[in-house]
Order: structure tokens, then sequence, then C-alpha cells
């Protein structure tokens, strides 16, 4: 039986965007494990004292139900430089804990510090995040994610970032990129300049 993820992060002590990971996680189960009783993460995460200050990572492991809850330090990454790296089959709709496909790509990155995914034509994701761009007025997002992120989902109901087709051959028409993740808001995403897209 697969296993799937939900990371969420957890900022002094209080677990940030919930309602849309609820969302996220409902949908997954639904998808793989028919019929499942709900669970609700709230009252199903149990947040320790030692992780009241500071940001965490949240990583849930589930299949039919919860299989493991658990608490990471987390550190940010620094990234200024993304290969573009092609591949038309790679399927991610769901966050698998299993994702050997995922890692191979990363690999294939070079002198660069993460990987931007291109499928069917099409900008998609990097490694660990859904990407965001600037044209000098508004930040956009790809219409064809691997994964919907959850960050993704709430910037956009908020109206901060807005959705279109976005192709290698569109990447002049931006000056930077941000990198967003359920850890990684736009105040502190990773930013790339254009120009560093290789």
């Amino acid at each position: 039986m697969c296993q799937l993820l939900e990371t969420i992060k957890c900022m002094d002590g209080e677990l940030i965007n919930l309602p849309y990971h609820q969302s996220r996680f409902n949908l997954a189960r639904k998808a793989h494990f028919r019929p499942c009783k709900e669970i609700n993460l709230s009252e199903a995460i149990k947040i320790p004292g030692e992780v009241t200050n500071g940001i965490f990572k949240c990583r849930i492991i589930f299949s039919g139900s919860i299989d493991k809850i658990e608490f990471l330090s987390h550190n940010y990454r620094s990234i200024s430089s993304l290969q573009l790296v092609e591949d038309n089959e790679i399927d991610y709709r769901y966050k698998y804990t299993a994702r050997q496909k995922l890692e191979q790509l990363f690999e294939q990155r070079g002198m660069c510090d993460d990987i931007l995914i291109v499928k069917n034509g099409f900008i998609s994701d990097s490694f660990t995040t859904n990407v965001i761009f600037f044209d000098g007025k508004r930040w956009w997002t790809p219409d064809t994610p691997l994964l919907p992120g959850t960050q993704r989902a709430k910037l956009i109901h908020e109206k901060k970032i807005y959705v279109r087709s976005i192709t290698p051959g569109d990447l002049y028409k931006y000056e930077k990129a941000g990198l967003i993740n359920a850890l990684q808001d736009m105040e502190n995403m990773p930013v790339v300049n254009i120009e560093s897209i290789a």
C-alpha cells in the first residue's frame, strides 16, 4: 500500500494554513483509500512542548489512517539558480513518500541549486516547491503544477498571485522567479533572477 505525506509549517506552536492542508489531506485519502473515515487534523496532531518556539516541519505520513506524525527542525535552503529539466511522463498529483522520479530529475541540476521541471512543453514545479514569476507588476504561477500546493492555493485565493500557462519560451517576459511551499511564503521564499535559469 502506498504512503502519502502532508507537510505543515508549525510556527511557535501554531499549525499554519491548516484548512488548506486538511482539504488536500481529505482529497488524497478519498482518492487512494475508499472508504475512509474522516480524520480531523487539528484533533489528530498533538503539538509537543519542545516545538512551541521557532519554525518546525510537521510531517504526517498516512495511508488508510495516520501512520506517523513527526516534528522536524527546518532550515531554509539557499537557491539562486535553476536548471530546466524535461520529463513528459512524471505524475505527482499527490504527495507520495516515494519520490524517486523527482530525485532522479533533481540529480540533473548540474551546477544549479535546483531544477525547474518542464512537462509537455509547460513549466510546472521545482524539486520541492511551486514556482511563481514576477513580470514587474504581478506574480504569476503556472496552471500546470505537478502538485497544487497549499501555499499556492492560499495565495491564489488572496489574489496575491495569478494563474496562466507558462512555457520556457515565456521566461523572457519575467524578471524573477520565487519558490513557494508550505514552509516558504512570499516573505521568506528564495528568489531567482530569470537570467539564472539555465
